[in-house]
């Protein structure tokens, strides 16, 4: 009975060590062939330098929805097809112009801003008015309207420094830009400017969307370079009544038709059942969207590749979605979502790229209980690759909506220190990108997709 009982024993534990040897096998195999035969970084080479910025319902992003779309039909995908989703389409329209006027230290000088997306433009000749610095709403609405009225609000809440995670840093003041217009025209005020959101200290302004809110007047809006910002704070601090003067061009034109860009690799038992892996197509128009969002559409496709690449084929269906317009209107990703649900796609899991291409870390994992446990034991296999922060988060704006449908939503998680140097900003380019970190990240999706495709969730 014993000997019986130890050859059960060594069985199993057999058993178990090749069960754990073969994952660790597949993903080795997953890491190699991304990082010596690796594609993604060719495609996002022409997708940054020879398309460019490609703003929602643009030229530009139409030339993106069909590249992407000729890509994922040269690497051979079951299916490759085009969901349609009307997008707005705002302008930038001529350079934008900012002065602070007449101070009394350096006189006027000339400020580095850019519109807000979504705003209004200020049209030919701008506005001027006296300037008021605010930190926050609760600093805005104590000030009351007889303080605002007829003024540029200015707010200047910086990101904080000490937080490690810039994700939250970037939370704890992205409020100024989204709400910060509405807020001010409440009080009546005919502008606002707002400092950019990125941790560095450089001329460079960010921008990125605005909202603005029915039966609110809508008043035109500017991010400001954080240097700018500091020199205007310094220059109210002596002169309280300084004045500010910025002229844009933008407007919201009505909304053009586009596409998500979808490629599929069919399941082979569950063809009914979906891993998606996606990024945002779209990406703002003053850089070329190399980071946000490029990197994480050549790295879906890429786990595409890969299992195509070394003849994986999936239990599940996997899609690498290009979602279309999160920056500014999230119409794609909701898009997505509606369509799954009438034509009852099933989606098992999302992961999403949308942090740049930088050294992958890990994964935010919005689950519950037994799945999150499940997937949280995967851990050990990502520790050989420094990709092992599986850290309880969000999954990503564009999968969000499958929410709904009780998906499991997952984000990949890179290094974060470097991305708001670049997020929203014209330095968004080619250059920026390492081409083995974002070979890394998408050999980290791939092998992630590989785990839930085998053992489900």
């Amino acid at each position: 009975m014993m000997h019986r009982l130890i050859t059960i024993l060594l069985f199993l534990t057999t058993s178990l060590f090749s069960y754990a040897q073969s994952d660790e096998v597949v993903i080795r195999k997953i890491y190699n062939e991304a990082l010596t035969n690796g594609r993604s970084y060719d495609v996002l080479a022409y997708l940054s330098n020879q398309i460019g910025g490609r703003l929602a319902g643009s030229p530009q992003a139409a030339a993106a929805v069909e590249y992407t779309r000729q890509v994922m039909l040269d690497f051979g995908f079951d299916t490759v097809f085009l969901q349609p989703v009307m997008v707005p389409r705002w302008v930038r329209g001529e350079v934008e112009k900012g002065r602070i006027v007449n101070s009394k230290k350096i006189g006027s000088v000339k400020v580095n801003i850019c519109a807000l997306g979504n705003s209004i433009g200020t049209g030919i000749g701008g506005i001027s008015a006296q300037i008021i610095e605010v930190q926050n709403f609760e600093e805005l609405v104590s000030l009351g309207e007889s303080e605002v009225k007829g003024k540029i609000v200015f707010y200047n809440r910086p990101l904080d420094p000490t937080l490690i995670n810039t994700f939250r840093a970037y939370g704890g003041a992205v409020n100024q830009r989204g709400g910060g217009p509405v807020q001010a025209a409440k009080l009546g005020a005919v502008g606002v400017v707002v400092r950019s959101m990125t941790l560095s200290k450089d001329d460079v302004p960010h921008t990125g969307a605005t909202h603005y809110q029915d039966g609110v007047p809508e008043i035109p809006a500017v991010a400001i370079s954080t240097n700018d910002a500091d020199l205007l704070s310094s220059l109210l601090k002596d002169d309280p009544g300084l004045s500010f003067y910025f002229e844009t061009h933008c407007k919201m034109m009505p909304d053009v038709l586009s596409y998500n860009v979808v490629g599929e690799i069919t399941g082979s038992k569950n063809p009914d059942e979906y891993i998606v892996v996606g990024g945002h197509l779209d990406s703002w128009d003053n850089g070329d969207g190399a980071h946000d969002d490029g990197a994480g559409c050549v790295q879906a496709i890429e786990v595409l590749r890969i299992f195509k690449a070394l003849g994986m084929t999936p239990v599940h269906s996997i899609r690498a979605v290009m979602f279309m317009n999160e920056e500014n209107g999230l119409r794609g990703g909701t898009r997505y979502a509606e369509l799954a649900e009438k034509n009852n796609e099933k989606h098992i899991a999302g992961i999403e790229s949308d942090r740049g291409g930088f050294t992958p870390r890990g994964f935010t994992i919005d689950a519950e209980g037994e799945t999150l446990d499940k997937i949280m034991s995967w851990k050990s296999l990502f520790t050989p690759y420094n990709a092992d922060d599986f850290l309880k988060g969000g999954g990503g704006a564009d999968i969000g909506p499958l929410r709904s449908q009780g998906s499991v939503l997952i984000g990949l998680y890179p290094d974060s220190q470097r991305y708001f140097d670049y997020h929203h900003s014209a330095i968004d380019t080619f250059d920026k990108v390492n081409k083995r970190e974002l070979e890394m990240g998408a050999a980290a999706m791939a092998a992630l997709v590989y785990l839930i495709d085998h053992y489900g969730l």
